[in-house]
């Protein structure tokens, strides 16, 4: 409880210091950049469709989550967990309303449907890409486009190219396939710390305040793609599935696509590397190498040179308002974000997996196994923590950590997992009553 009590005074501190960094008595003239620090966010309290049936699927998930949770059979729980997982991101994102809340998400001046009318041709699109990356360049890329590799805007191109064309379908696209890292989420902690962790982890995994940027952004369905990588990694590692080179061949193709959604979700190798080490094999590395290196090939092969790209990135980065954005702010501002996105049960689970993995590493050392599984869910949450913390330090996610963190934030929550079961209600009500006030007192930009 006194974690969670600290993580409020901690958010309460950054948001403060930020609003006397960005605002003075005329009005807004800092560098932070953000309206509602540290959150990329308008003060706008309201109302919207989505709001009965957010609090519907909130006091469900309170109520019942944790009994349904322990008795479904695993595939139904599998099935359950993404059905409410999108009811509930639906619900939050229409809170909003359909056009501001979701159609509207991916269409604005920023966003990847900016430029899509600019992929007729792939192979030309993909070949000159980077010369449209930099500010100063002829006829450059929207913010979204040019701050990430080409397979981000592709996903939307084809989306078009098939008749799901426009806004409305692309939000639909984020928030159907985003809501599936719920379910990958427990795949990887069922394989890497048993059943009854994973079944634990459910209800939080499910009511996680980071559902409010799932919907609508493509932040979120980057996310699912990281956790179905490392969800298809564990199964191989740990040989729970009938053909697990197969599965890690599948694995390397997503983590493959995934460096090609995100330039910085290339630190998802850190819990890939934190899997194989702790499952002691290194038997799925070759395959997982092949598919990744295929997805690589063919975009190279096309023209677009990830390095390159990159490169350029950089540069741009820094031409926009990442070059007053102060490092010394958002070092702290990012971890204010990344509070509010996981929730203050993951907080507190967090702690426990701190605490834990001490103990969990020397056990793994000596080859001493932890039947609850606990060990190996802590040690795997360092694994994210340590991604955050070199996302943190690197200075390329000066704020808008809320949306960029996703694929990592989604992580946490599981964390609560490790809370003592009796207490488990209280934290899904605090979880979901944040993730209420977030969506119905803010609107987000994403």
């Amino acid at each position: 409880m006194w974690t969670a009590v600290l993580a409020v005074i901690f958010v309460g501190v950054v948001a403060v210091v930020g609003w006397i960094l960005e605002y003075d008595g005329e009005g807004m003239n800092g560098d932070l950049h953000v309206n509602w620090p540290p959150l990329y966010a308008d003060w706008l309290p309201h109302v919207g469709p989505g709001t009965p049936a957010a609090l519907t699927v909130a006091v469900a998930v309170v109520a019942y989550g944790p009994s349904v949770a322990s008795r479904l059979s695993w595939r139904r729980l599998a099935a359950v967990t993404w059905v409410v997982a999108m009811a509930w991101t639906w619900s939050l994102a229409l809170i909003d309303g359909w056009h501001r809340g979701v159609a509207n998400r991916l269409t604005t001046e920023h966003e990847y449907l900016q430029g899509i009318d600019r992929f007729s041709d792939i192979g030309a699109a993909l070949e000159t890409f980077t010369q449209h990356i930099l500010m100063a360049a002829d006829n450059s890329w929207a913010a979204h486009i040019a701050g990430h590799p080409p397979g981000a805007v592709l996903t939307f191109v084809l989306l078009d190219r098939i008749g799901l064309e426009g806004g409305g379908w692309a939000g639909a696209w984020c928030i159907t396939v985003g809501s599936t890292a719920t379910v990958a989420i427990l795949v990887t902690v069922r394989a890497l710390a048993g059943e009854g962790i994973a079944r634990r982890a459910a209800p939080f995994v499910v009511l996680a305040p980071n559902a409010v940027l799932v919907g609508a952004s493509a932040d979120g369905y980057f996310a699912a793609v990281a956790a179905w990588g490392l969800a298809l990694l564990a199964l191989a590692a740990t040989r729970a599935v009938r053909l697990p080179a197969l599965t890690a061949l599948a694995a390397g193709l997503l983590f493959g696509l995934l460096v090609y959604l995100s330039y910085g979700l290339a630190l998802m190798a850190i819990p890939a590397v934190a899997i194989l080490v702790y499952t002691r094999t290194a038997r799925p590395l070759p395959p997982v190498l092949v598919g990744a290196l295929a997805v690589a090939a063919a975009f190279t092969l096309a023209g677009f040179y990830w390095w390159e790209g990159y490169d350029l990135l950089v540069e741009r980065y820094y031409e926009g308002v990442a070059e007053h954005r102060p490092y010394s702010y958002w070092l702290w501002g990012n971890l204010g974000n990344a509070v509010l996105m996981a929730g203050l049960a993951a907080v507190a689970g967090v702690r426990r997996a701190v605490v834990g993995a001490v103990g969990g590493v020397r056990r793994w050392r000596a080859r001493v196994g932890d039947a609850t599984g606990r060990d190996a869910l802590a040690v795997f949450v360092v694994a994210i923590l340590l991604v955050i913390a070199v996302a943190d330090l690197s200075g390329m996610s000066k704020a808008e950590t809320e949306r960029i963190w996703l694929p990592f934030t989604v992580w946490l929550p599981a964390a609560a997992a490790l809370l003592p079961s009796r207490d488990h209600r209280v934290w899904l009500v605090a979880q979901a009553v944040l993730a209420l006030a977030l969506n119905h007192l803010l609107l987000t930009s994403w």
